[in-house]
């Protein structure tokens, strides 16, 4: 691997705070931060070596976090990949967007991020993948199909502050080989408990650990132009993922590892390094955040509030709960869930289904090592999970103990108090988000649930044709 490390060091700058309260007006008069925004494509939490991944090397992105602000409890709306893109750039919730299942444009009366902080003479970009749809995509000034055209962006900028949006294709499947020197070995990666630990599935991993490796390596060299053209201090940026990595129970479910993000803030004129925060964030919040900083009222319709302390050197505000979905995405599915600091609440509609894997993570090598072990009879109580049927209808976790979420304790009679709460809570968020009821609409699948394999949409299997409305 070429590893491309950043070739600065942040030295300690006496700061002045920021607000983000829009009523009190913009804190840059005279000169507006630049703001990038860098999103992995299906990339877990903790596959980075700033969040504890031993065993993969992420020098760029470490040194991200290690010289500005890393958040280890921020999570997204959806794990789904334009469905979580549009609800981070609008800050709505995904029911709220009219796009919340997969390869749903944006509508076209909604507005994102880009066009709003044009308002303060942002010049605005979006390179590689945008999975907004033509009204997104249209709300951009500049927009690229190549990461190559970072330099090109920044000089179009000209002497305007400039907002990028990097959508990055890795760790996207399909995976390629030799993409980078030194590539990952089988042995050299973190296998999860609902995985089958065996070759396949490691040789999965290490490709999928190349990727992230390669974005990394693409992240120092916009580091290193940044710092070239004296902009680096001055820039915002911010580096996140679009939903969990592409395995089995991660991508797609309200799980962690499907809606928890990486989030490391990074901006030396306003943030000390080596800050690290604990608080329970929504990327509902970051557009918010976002206009809040700059004195801007966030998009029309907008349900997050901004985040005290994200982009400053004050303790971060940390939410009571966050909230996330799923829709469909290959199989229908309508799933709603709440998480507090130790507790998580998931509601499953289609109990008589078994969850609707996507169709990239079926044709993986780790779900085909599922799927032979389960006609033999050889996968764990924690890998029987992923096809568990009939499924609950409300699973309950004490994440504080049983953080992969294998442990259902809905029926448990000591958490009956803490079920009643978070359910509440959860009904009381449908309702003033006006989230739909699952009876409104149902969506075809275009896979096979228990397969993966993809089928005629005109021959529909009698097991989805009876669960269709009539």
């Amino acid at each position: 691997m070429i590893k491309v490390f950043l070739k600065y060091s942040f030295g300690l700058i006496v700061l002045t705070l920021l607000s983000c309260k829009p009523q009190t007006g913009p804190p840059y008069e005279e000169k507006l931060p630049n703001i990038l925004i860098l999103i992995a494509d299906d990339a877990g939490w903790e596959d980075f070596g700033s969040y504890g991944n031993e065993y993969i090397a992420t020098p760029n992105i470490d040194t991200l976090a290690k010289n500005g602000k890393i958040a280890t409890n921020a999570f997204l709306t959806i794990a789904q990949c334009s469905p979580s893109r549009i609800s981070i750039l609008s800050g709505r919730y995904p029911h709220s967007t009219g796009a919340e299942d997969l390869h749903m444009p944006l509508p076209d009366t909604i507005q994102l991020l880009p066009t709003i902080v044009k308002q303060k003479g942002y010049f605005t970009g979006l390179l590689k993948k945008s999975h907004l749809g033509p009204n997104g995509d249209a709300q951009f000034d500049f927009l690229d199909p190549s990461l190559d055209a970072f330099d090109q962006f920044i000089d179009q900028s000209g002497d305007n502050p400039f907002f990028l949006w990097v959508g990055f294709t890795d760790p996207h499947r399909p995976y390629e080989d030799n993409i980078i020197d030194n590539p990952q070995a089988t042995d050299d990666v973190k296998v999860l408990p609902y995985w089958k630990d065996d070759l396949l599935t490691r040789k999965d991993l290490a490709d999928y650990y190349n990727e992230i490796r390669r974005m990394d390596d693409q992240i120092g060299k916009y580091m290193i132009s940044l710092d070239q053209r004296n902009m680096l201090n001055n820039t915002l940026i911010i580096f996140i993922s679009d939903n969990g990595a592409p395995f089995p129970r991660a991508k797609g479910t309200v799980y962690d590892a499907g809606i928890k993000t990486p989030l490391i803030v990074h901006w030396p004129d306003q943030i000390r390094p080596g800050q690290s925060t604990n608080s329970l964030i929504s990327l509902v919040d970051l557009t918010p955040t976002i206009t809040g900083l700059l004195g801007l009222a966030p998009p029309k319709g907008a349900e997050g509030t901004p985040v005290k302390g994200l982009f400053d050197n004050e303790e971060t505000e940390s939410r009571e709960y966050i909230f996330a979905e799923r829709n469909w995405h290959n199989c229908d599915e309508h799933i709603r869930t709440i998480r507090s600091e130790q507790y998580k609440l998931i509601s499953n509609a289609y109990t008589e289904l078994p969850h609707g894997t996507a169709a990239d993570i079926s044709k993986s090598p780790t779900f085909t090592s599922l799927l032979k072990s389960k006609d033999t009879n050889e996968l764990n109580v924690a890998q029987q999970r992923l096809f568990e049927l009939p499924r609950p209808e409300y699973e309950l976790y004490d994440l504080e103990i049983d953080p992969y979420e294998l442990n259902n304790l809905i029926n448990d009679k000591k958490y009956d108090a803490v079920a009643t709460e978070l359910r509440l809570a959860l009904d009381k968020w449908i309702m003033q988000t006006n989230d739909f009821p699952p009876s409104e609409r149902r969506r075809k699948d275009n896979t096979n649930r228990f397969t993966g394999e993809k089928f005629d949409q005109t021959k529909l299997p009698p097991w989805i044709m009876d669960a269709l409305p009539k």
